[in-house]
């Protein structure tokens, strides 16, 4: 199996960062051709410009595999965090290389950055219907925060959780 690399993303990777999370959130069911989201999916470069995007890659081809948002409060990317937190959204593996731990590795480069950064906890929200993503988040130690629960359009739930960091 070959090693995932997470780092800062680079204006080189915009396209694929795009593309991919265009094609993760259609595959999850969260998109679709045309839906009002999508747009802001391929914007990479404006969410560079307002927050940190980071991207994992294969170590052995270069080849982008995922990436996240990482924002804090005053961003006007951050929709959750508060003073002394950190969030982290957008997160999106290729759909080719979705089982390979790139989502994992992509949540602890967010867990590892807001330690770093002195935060008391992480927030994030997930769609609903994300089994995949929640169990995955509740394996990592995320605690639901139904307080942080919100529906940005109709007919779509986002459930907040909480990662309290040490």
């Amino acid at each position: 199996m070959t090693e995932i690399h997470v780092r800062p993303a680079t204006p080189a990777d915009h396209e694929a960062i795009g593309a991919l999370s265009v094609a993760a959130y259609r595959g999850d069911g969260q998109t679709r051709e045309d839906h009002p989201y999508e747009p802001t999916l391929r914007d990479v470069a404006a969410r560079v410009a307002a927050a940190e995007v980071l991207v994992a890659v294969d170590e052995a081809t270069g080849a982008v595999l995922g990436s996240v948002t990482f924002a804090l409060p005053g961003s006007p990317l951050a929709e959750l965090a508060t003073e002394g937190e950190a969030e982290f959204r957008m997160l999106a593996v290729s759909p080719q290389a979705q089982g390979r731990g790139v989502g994992e590795a992509l949540a602890r480069a967010c867990l590892h950055r807001a330690g770093e950064l002195g935060c008391r906890s992480v927030v994030i929200c997930v769609r609903d219907f994300a089994a995949d993503a929640r169990r995955l988040y509740a394996r990592m130690g995320f605690e639901r925060a139904p307080e942080l629960d919100w529906s940005p359009l109709p007919g779509v739930t986002l459930l907040g959780l909480r990662y309290p960091l040490a």
